[in-house]
């Protein structure tokens, strides 16, 4: 009697966890090719989501953007897969259960598993070592301002960035995102900092960049921080398998 009393006991908790991991509602199909939205405007549907929040709503969206959500990780560290993934919009509207107010990040499990369930949507993560920049500490130290109380914010374009509140992992991210190869932070700076980086891009023929310098130079210039070339970890997501179209929820 015992034993049984435990099993239930454990079926109960494990129905009760996989319950916790999706959402009470869902609305998830291929976006309508005859949809005329204008989701650019800031009244369209996929604006303004503010977490924490019970609704995650994501309309004209790729797949390969949806999983990038979901597995909190980088749009162009999913590999394989077909080539709709980032050709295919989808509308998502979910709820969580009750009144209950989630941050992005634990909506993240709810929204693998509805892939899953959806799409059955079968992946790995694998780690790899790749060409790319370590992030380093320069000779000279660390010219990064601590932040001392604003919040955060930030902008950014081909030629400049200006962030406040930022860690040092962002960032590694920003200047990834410039030059378009894996940058991982390895200074073991901790805190947040106020930064403002200047520099022209490698495709710059415009007089306007004049005298401005390379971005290597101007992270060890401006920052006080260093790009070594050297191989990187970096997670990758495979697709296993993916359906185009989900079933019904």
């Amino acid at each position: 009697m015992t034993k049984i009393l435990f099993a239930i006991t454990l079926f109960a908790i494990a129905s009760a966890a996989s319950k916790a991991q999706s959402f009470e509602a869902a609305m998830f199909r291929l976006e309508d090719p005859n949809n005329k939205v204008d989701y650019n405007r800031p009244d369209a549907p996929n604006q303004n989501q503010k977490f924490p929040s019970n609704r995650l709503i994501m309309f004209h969206i790729y797949l390969k953007s949806l999983i990038a959500n979901a597995w909190d990780i980088r749009y162009q560290n999913i590999l394989n897969g077909p080539a709709w993934l980032d050709s295919q919009h989808y509308d998502l509207s979910a709820k969580v259960e009750g009144d209950a107010l989630l941050t992005k990040a634990q909506m993240r499990p709810m929204l693998q598993n509805l892939l899953k369930d959806s799409l059955h949507l079968a992946a790995h993560i694998e780690n790899r070592l790749v060409p790319g920049y370590a992030l380093v500490i320069a000779k000279g130290g660390s010219r990064l301002k601590a932040n001392t109380g604003a919040p955060y914010s930030g902008m950014s374009n081909n030629f400049q960035f200006r962030f406040q509140n930022s860690p040092v992992e962002a960032i590694a991210q920003s200047i990834e995102w410039a030059l378009k190869q894996p940058v991982v932070d390895m200074t073991g700076l901790p805190g947040n900092y106020d930064y403002e980086l200047k520099f022209a891009p490698d495709s710059a023929d415009n007089p306007v960049y004049s005298g401005f310098p390379t971005i290597f130079t101007a992270v060890e210039e401006q920052l006080g921080l260093k790009l070594e070339p050297r191989k990187v970890p970096r997670d990758y997501l495979i697709i296993d398998h993916v359906d185009r179209v989900p079933t019904e929820n």
